[in-house]
């Protein structure tokens, strides 16, 4: 039976994921709330948890790769992957492009689940897209934990979130939080130039 919203929040609050304050994100923007994946990704178990969630929503479509970007999606990759009985790639950097390395290679003949972590504004998620259609392999779908648009990228292939957030995002010039002189903070960092 899948999680409910409420199920998956608990989740992440309970990992200390889900944090309040003055961030600011990898897309630049600033914000009050921050998904820090990586306090719900230290955890197997939880890890384990929700992919299970992905293969309870993409599995039956018979994925032959699970494909994820660095760094967090690796992990989820993995142990989606894992739990599927497939492969699981990851892409990277080179140079500040997204790419497929250390000898991985996807062929028209490759049915692929892409995973994420946290999406914003679905930049990573675009290249990566990018770089499995190059190969000509098809995308089944994105699996994602967390949709911090509230819905609103539309990546042209079905997607679905574990957890949708209608977070308030601020341009850097125009934010409340920095005319208040609350402290910022700039977790993570995605490698992007």
């Amino acid at each position: 039976m899948p999680k409910s919203h409420t199920e998956i929040l608990e989740i992440f609050k309970k990992s200390g994921a889900f944090l309040e304050g003055h961030f600011v994100l990898t897309s630049g923007l600033h914000s009050p709330h921050y998904v820090e994946k990586f306090r719900v990704l230290e955890h197997p178990l939880l890890t384990a948890e929700l992919c299970a969630e992905y293969v309870e929503q993409w599995g039956g479509q018979k994925p032959t790769v699970v494909v994820g970007p660095a760094t967090g999606g690796i992990i989820l990759a993995h142990e989606t992957a894992k739990q599927l009985g497939v492969r699981a790639m990851f892409t990277e950097r080179l140079d500040g492009t997204m790419t497929l390395r250390r000898g991985f290679t996807l062929t028209p003949e490759d049915r692929v689940l892409l995973v994420e972590d946290v999406v914003t504004t679905g930049g990573s998620v675009f290249e990566v897209i990018d770089v499995i259609r190059s190969t000509g392999a098809r995308i089944l779908g994105l699996a994602f934990l967390v949709d911090r648009s509230g819905g609103a990228v539309d990546f042209g292939i079905p997607a679905r979130a574990l957890l949708t957030l209608n977070v308030v995002t601020h341009e850097p010039d125009d934010c409340p939080l920095c005319r208040d002189g609350v402290p910022v903070t700039k977790p993570g960092r995605s490698g992007k130039s």
